[in-house]
């Protein structure tokens, strides 16, 4: 009887905490209206002349899929549709086109193989129908378009980095490309270089780009988060691979919040457990490729492949930055910050 009894005290407790775990899964303030097929990637634009009218633009992943452009209360606002299969989606400003500057939302295509562009906000195609990316690559599945990530220089140089279903596992793994205007008002994409080692398990989606610092970093799923130069001048050694241990699945979606030019944190979707991992942006004092985990948040969030994320206070609901996440029930969840970072991390303009 005393054998049973505290069997059975064991197992209430374990039912207790594993229902206190749930519950402690962070609620987002907003939840989008959905996309007709399959939500995947968001990317957040800052509107510079009225931050509470600022976008969010996310990817419905089909043969008949489009790009979704939300406002601030998750409402759809504009549909842009005939893509085929758009992947994941990535915003930059002031690329010069026509003699003006021209803030860009650039996603990638997976079955044409393109990268497509558009301008922000009225989400008019700049591309002439799109650009063909990883011509000449004849492996299945080498030219599938999946990660997109833009790095902007600080010579004002814009670059577009994109990933594929599978690719090479001995280096060249992305594309690096000149974006530029065509001298029609458009966009022309030169190919600068080939790098990015892959462990050959699953395949690389998720890619973010830190312009302050100058470093890109990639989802290798299953196996890490991968960091390397932005600049192509400064070669294509690994600088680090973190995140190598505690993940239930894959490796997904990378966002970097950023207290000041040097410092913040980097949030990665930690796929199959409904969480993001969080790590310290700037490294460890004199390491500054040596990136420890801080903390681990569970959100709502189901399955989560794509986020993004901002420090800019936007509205009265988000003072102080907004982190978007992609749920696969069709929809994105907005995040307050301070809703992630808690007690724990640090909120920019506190």
């Amino acid at each position: 009887m005393n054998k049973l009894i505290i069997t059975g005290a064991i197992l209430l407790f374990h039912l207790n905490m594993a229902c206190a775990q749930n519950n402690t899964s962070i609620k987002p303030v907003i939840i989008t209206e959905p996309v007709q097929f399959d939500s995947d990637d968001p990317a957040i634009w800052v509107n510079p002349a009225d931050p509470s009218k600022s976008l969010v633009v996310g990817t419905d992943k089909s043969e008949q899929g489009a790009l979704y452009v939300y406002d601030l209360q998750g409402k759809i606002v504009q549909v842009v549709k005939d893509l085929k299969r758009p992947n994941n989606v990535d915003i930059a400003y002031g690329l010069q086109l026509g003699g003006k500057p021209v803030d860009i939302a650039i996603t990638t295509e997976r079955i044409t193989h393109k990268l497509r562009i558009f301008s922000l906000p009225d989400m008019k195609p700049v591309d002439n129908g799109g650009i063909p990316a990883f011509e000449g690559e004849e492996g299945k599945g080498f030219r599938d378009l999946m990660g997109i990530a833009i790095y902007t220089a600080k010579n004002g140089k814009m670059y577009a980095i994109a990933g594929r279903k599978t690719g090479p596992t001995t280096g060249g793994y992305l594309w690096q490309y000149l974006l530029e205007d065509d001298g029609t008002g458009h966009v022309k994409a030169s190919l600068v270089r080939k790098f990015g080692k892959y462990s050959g398990k699953k395949e690389i989606e998720a890619i973010a780009v830190d312009n302050e610092l100058g470093y890109i970093y990639y989802s290798d799923e299953q196996t890490g988060v991968r960091q390397y130069y932005a600049d192509p001048e400064k070669g294509n050694d690994e600088l680090s691979m973190f995140g190598t241990s505690g993940f239930a699945e894959d490796h997904e979606g990378i966002s970097i919040y950023k207290l000041t030019d040097t410092t913040g944190y980097i949030l990665v979707s930690d796929q199959g457990a409904n969480r993001f991992q969080i790590f310290r942006r700037e490294g460890s004092p004199g390491k500054p490729f040596e990136h420890s985990l801080l903390k681990t948040v569970n959100v709502n969030a189901s399955h989560s492949d794509g986020s993004d994320v901002v420090a800019v206070p936007l509205n009265e609901t988000f003072k102080h930055g907004l982190f978007v996440v992609m749920s696969d029930d069709k929809t994105f969840h907005y995040y307050r910050w301070e809703d992630i970072a808690g007690k724990d991390l640090g909120i920019k303009g506190k």
